[in-house]
Formats: structure tokens, C-alpha cells, sequence
């Protein structure tokens, strides 16, 4: 059975493995504080949709309370451990079934086995405080590995912590002119899929939100990251299948043998 995977815009994307859905850090809003949509319209209905959604970490682009609230009841929520504590709201969403976790934790749901791994990016709560939480990716298995990064840097031990994969999601930009280290570009994003070697990837994270005003401030950082990693993938890694999705798209992603 081929596994699915439709993006929704920035990093929340519907992985759809083993007849178990699971949805990545939902972010379901037209503004988040100085940021707006600029492309792609809100999710339907349809993409709140879960069995289990990830969370990587706790900056609110990834850990959106009003947009986690949206979930069915029972929905199980995996989150970076000391997320509650940290984030107010999230202890009143009680309709979901939140357990915490760091890396090398397994999760079983359904016929998925659900992998924390460790991601190079701060992962505290800004600006609430010096508490920190690990930042995340996750390894979802079950007819295939698929590799969710969240947002994250390259580090040298990537591909040893993540394991052989056979689908990458990748950031491969941001919602701003300027990326820090702790986040990959469309150079670094093909630099990790050479490392990793799927079989498959999806340049997530980037064409999605952009500062209020600054809609002519560098605007290619905006829109070009997506098709850069296509180029710079066929270079880096041209054994790759790499799927450049619209907002809304879906791909269907073959399975592991």
C-alpha cells in the first residue's frame, strides 16, 4: 500500500501510512502575530483530521493552540516533554490524549511505530521564559519510514539518529528574509538529503507565512526555496525522487519493499 502525503502549507502536512493518519505541527490560521498567509488557502476541514498529530517544538509557527484545539476528541497529540508546563493552553485542550515526549521514545499507533528524534533548533517557548524543551523530528514506520524534520539545522549525526528512511519531509526556508543556522535552507535541506538518501522527499516549511509589510523585503527567500531544493537536490542527491507539492497537494509515495 503506497503511503500519502498532502501538504497543507508551511510544516503541517497529513501522512497517511497503515490506514492511520497522522498530521504534523497543525497550523490551521490566516494570521499568527505578525505574520500572514500569503499563499495557499486555510486547510478544509478535512486536514484536522487526525489519529495522532506531532508536534516538533514549541514555537507557535509549530505549537498553535487555537489550530490543536480543532482536533476530534481522543485525538493522541505527541508533544516535546515539558510542553504543558510551558505553554498554558495546552493544558486545557483535555478533549486530547497529549503525552510527552523526547528523543529515542517510541509511540505505538495502530500499526505505526512512531520515532522522537533530536533536531539542531532552540526549543523554548519564546519569549515566555528560559524553560526548554527538546526540538523534535519523528519517524513514522510502518510500510514505509517516513522522516518528518520539524525545523531544524543540519548536525553532523543526522542521518546516524534518524536512521534509513525511505520519505523525507524537509524545511527547506522559513517565514522571514533571514534563516539562522539552526534551520535549513534549500542548500542545507539537499546537503541532509545527500546524508540521508531516501528514496523520496517534500520540501515543507517555506512559500506560506511572511512578516505583515514586508512583502517586498527579499521576496525570493519567499518564493524560491522550493524550487531551489529541486535544483540542488538533483545535484546533491540525484537518486531522489523529489516532489515539489502546491498548497493542498497530495503524492502518493511508494512503500517500502
Amino acid at each position: 500500500m503506497p503511503v500519502e502525503v498532502t501538504w497543507w502549507g508551511h510544516a503541517t502536512c497529513t501522512i497517511e501510512d497503515s490506514n492511520i493518519r497522522v498530521l504534523t505541527d497543525p497550523l490551521f490560521a490566516r494570521r499568527l502575530a505578525h505574520l500572514r498567509r500569503r499563499r495557499g488557502a486555510l486547510p478544509p476541514p478535512e486536514a484536522w483530521r487526525a489519529d495522532v498529530a506531532l508536534v516538533s517544538h514549541l514555537h507557535a509557527d509549530h505549537l498553535h493552540v487555537p489550530s490543536l484545539a480543532r482536533l476530534a476528541p481522543g485525538t493522541r497529540l505527541l508533544v516535546p516533554r515539558g510542553a504543558p508546563r510551558t505553554v498554558p493552553g495546552l493544558r486545557r485542550l483535555s478533549h486530547l490524549a497529549v503525552t510527552e515526549v523526547v528523543p529515542g521514545d517510541r509511540t505505538t499507533v495502530g500499526d505505526l511505530r512512531i520515532r522522537a528524534v533530536p533536531a539542531w533548533h532552540d526549543g523554548r517557548r519564546l519569549p515566555l521564559g528560559p524553560h526548554r524543551s527538546p526540538a523534535l523530528g519523528y519517524v513514522i514506520e510502518g510500510e514505509a519510514r517516513t522522516y518528518f524534520a520539524g525545523d531544524t539545522g543540519l548536525f553532523d549525526e543526522m542521518a546516524e539518529v534518524v536512521g534509513p528512511v525511505d520519505a523525507a519531509l524537509l524545511p527547506v526556508g522559513g517565514w522571514g528574509p533571514h534563516l539562522g543556522a539552526e534551520h535549513l535552507d534549500a542548500g542545507r535541506a539537499a546537503q541532509a538529503l545527500a546524508r540521508l538518501a531516501p528514496r523520496s522527499a517534500v520540501p515543507v516549511h517555506y512559500g506560506t507565512y511572511w512578516p505583515i509589510g514586508m512583502d517586498a523585503v527579499r521576496p525570493h527567500e519567499f518564493h524560491a526555496p522550493g524550487d531551489e531544493f529541486v535544483r540542488l537536490a538533483a545535484l546533491h542527491a540525484p537518486g531522489v525522487a523529489v516532489h515539489r507539492l502546491g498548497h493542498g497537494e497530495r503524492v502518493l509515495l511508494e512503500a517500502a519493499r
